[in-house]
């Protein structure tokens, strides 16, 4: 006889969503039993899902106060700045990402035009918006709709972050009241707060200073994530270390437009992965506006052009 490989894929969604591969060699000619040889008794199994309830022989690594997270408060929480009165950080975000548009500002950082994967990054974090940060005209605007109006709508109970409102971006044009895969509800188990018909902007941030190929890979805060491992980010390049794609949806409930797996990355079918646009940006959030500017700067930034309807199941 030989090794049998087995392998074992636990997937588990949530806040900090991961996909682990667990690989088992075992010798064919050993006595032990299957059930002992899928057996946990003797090692310790690492999530990086909060509150992890699947599998009780599987510790969070958020768990304990995060003593098993080697990546924990790596955040080095660098202050936004006044970007009026005082000389800018450098370019921010979010852009208008329009097709064939050409920003005003002077930038010498140069974006990453190719994949992250090629430049030794690799996705650290999930998270969604509501609304988009970012601008294209007659894909995503202030033309665009959804079950509660565009942008300038402030609504209680439908809050990402946990206040009391929250600050909408702009909507997609597929959002039609009169078709039921807009309108039918949905029992969402972990997107508490999302809601069938809206629009919302899903980030992937990239790191090459990431826990690549982990369990530490996945991170929240996701910055704890983006700086994780020493050493690694250097000032003068973090636009070719740090980067995050950038992809603009409306939730529908229709398994027609279920995209498998995409905790790992974006759609990059058809004409989806060929309209990007690229540039040299920030970080982002509610805490940054017109006034008050992100420090996290520059970073590369690849978003999709044009909006997607996606299953809820996804």
């Amino acid at each position: 006889g030989g090794l049998k490989i087995l392998l074992g894929f636990f997937a588990l969604t949530s806040a900090g969503l991961l996909v682990t591969t667990i690989l088992i060699a075992t010798d064919s000619n050993d006595d032990s039993s299957s059930e002992d040889a899928h057996s946990h008794e003797n090692e310790i199994v690492m999530s990086n899902v909060p509150n992890n309830n699947f599998y009780q022989d599987v510790i969070s690594i958020f768990a304990d106060n995060g003593e098993n997270n080697i990546c924990k408060d790596k955040n080095p929480n660098v202050p936004n700045v006044d970007c009026v009165h005082l000389t800018g950080p450098g370019p921010q975000s979010g852009a208008n990402v329009t097709k064939g548009y050409q920003g005003l500002f002077e930038t010498d950082s140069v974006p990453l035009t190719s994949p992250y994967w090629m430049n030794s990054m690799c996705p650290v974090n999930v998270h969604w918006h509501l609304g988009t940060e970012h601008y294209s005209v007659g894909q995503y605007d202030e033309n665009g709709d959804g079950p509660n109006g565009n942008i300038g709508v402030r609504r209680k109970n439908r809050n990402l972050a946990g206040d009391d409102e929250v600050r909408a971006g702009f909507r997609c044009h597929h959002y039609d009241a009169t078709d039921a895969k807009f309108t039918t509800e949905y029992d969402w188990k972990h997107c508490k707060g999302m809601e069938v018909g809206e629009t919302y902007e899903v980030h992937w941030p990239h790191s090459a200073a990431g826990a690549c190929g982990t369990v530490n890979q996945y991170q929240t805060p996701f910055y704890d994530g983006v700086f994780c491992t020493d050493g690694i980010i250097d000032l003068g390049i973090v636009n070719e270390q740090v980067g995050v794609q950038a992809q603009i949806f409306t939730v529908v409930n229709d398994e027609e437009y279920f995209y498998p797996d995409m905790i790992r990355s974006w759609i990059v079918d058809g004409e989806y992965g060929e309209d990007v646009a690229y540039y040299t940006g920030s970080t982002t959030g509610t805490s940054r506006d017109n006034l008050i500017c992100s420090s996290y700067t520059p970073i590369t930034w690849q978003v999709g052009e044009y909006s997607i309807e996606l299953d809820c199941c996804n």
